[in-house]
């Protein structure tokens, strides 16, 4: 059985459907998406509906209708992966071998929503995937295995995603039947050690300059593309998907926009920093040139942390 949702949880899926047989797919409802908010079908969904599995997607957990519809299957294990929601005790008890987690982070560190923005925000050097023995707590069970990767200069959000994506394939296709089979040794969480990373709230999305800028710099890469750092210029919600720390020495207290041969320096509390792609409200993404020479932000200008609507 497979639990996940969104595009990360695919190469999973993908690599658990060509070492076992899927007996079923478990994914969260529809949701409204895109600028006419019309319902949109998760990743995971579109592949399972392609490849003829069985799939659920139930509004609820705790209802007992989820663990029946298990039980009729008779999973052996069920892997989970980016599915969105906590299972409740009867859920994780379906299957004969329980529930696997697959999650995106070593594990006891960043335990929760958001590991992976959270290893970003935190400038960590590695990050990777642990698989785990689901229990009732949050990412709390003992763990099989961890396979780690280096953080990159430059990794976004998005792009160590990607990475992680491909790298939880390749955890199944190593260590699942090692798992089932017993062959890993299930090793204890020690909860001293313990990090949580919970959801990112809009708070965590809004850059303060009083900050260094290499602080800011991690801000950005971890919430790009989505949902995006912010600011604000002249009362405009600016949105910036990518700066680095700059050797420039600039003017003018923490938020000052300094222009210097066509780049957009920003004064902080400790260096500079220069803004690469952004996205000026009522606007698409372009780069710092671009938006110079509309003029949407001019030198001396100064960028302020209080915004609104920031989703």
């Amino acid at each position: 059985m497979f639990f996940g949702t969104p595009e990360m949880a695919v190469p999973a899926l993908e690599a658990l459907s060509q070492i076992s047989e899927v007996v079923g797919v478990v994914c969260q409802p529809d949701r409204p998406a895109g600028r006419g908010m019309q319902p949109r079908a998760p990743a995971i969904k579109l592949w399972a509906q392609a490849h003829g599995l069985p799939l659920i997607q139930p509004v609820k957990v705790r209802d007992g209708q989820l663990r029946t519809w298990l039980a009729e299957r008779g999973a052996e294990v069920a892997v989970v992966l980016a599915y969105g929601r906590i299972l409740p005790p009867d859920v994780l008890a379906a299957p004969k071998h329980g529930c696997l987690n697959l999650h995106a982070s070593l594990l006891p560190r960043h335990r929760g929503a958001a590991p992976i923005q959270w290893s970003l925000l935190c400038a960590d050097s590695e990050t990777g995937i642990s698989l785990m023995q689901m229990d009732e707590g949050l990412d709390t069970g003992p763990v099989l295995s961890r396979h780690r990767i280096s953080l990159q200069p430059g990794d976004d959000c998005g792009g160590l995603t990607a990475r992680l994506s491909q790298l939880a394939a390749t955890v199944l296709r190593e260590d699942l039947h090692r798992a089932v089979c017993g062959e890993l040794r299930s090793e204890p969480q020690d909860p001293r050690l313990a990090t949580l990373a919970p959801p990112i709230r809009h708070e965590d999305q809004i850059l303060r300059f009083d900050e260094s800028a290499r602080a800011l710099v991690c801000r950005i890469l971890a919430l790009s593309p989505k949902p995006g750092a912010v600011t604000e210029v002249r009362q405009r919600r600016l949105k910036v998907f990518s700066a680095k720390v700059a050797p420039d020495a600039t003017q003018g207290p923490p938020g000052t926009v300094s222009l210097l041969k066509r780049r957009l320096l920003v004064s902080t509390g400790d260096g500079s920093l220069e803004l690469l792609r952004l996205q000026i409200e009522g606007k698409g993404v372009q780069n710092a040139t671009d938006l110079i020479n509309g003029r949407a932000v001019v030198d001396g200008d100064v960028l302020g942390p209080s915004v609104s609507g920031s989703r």
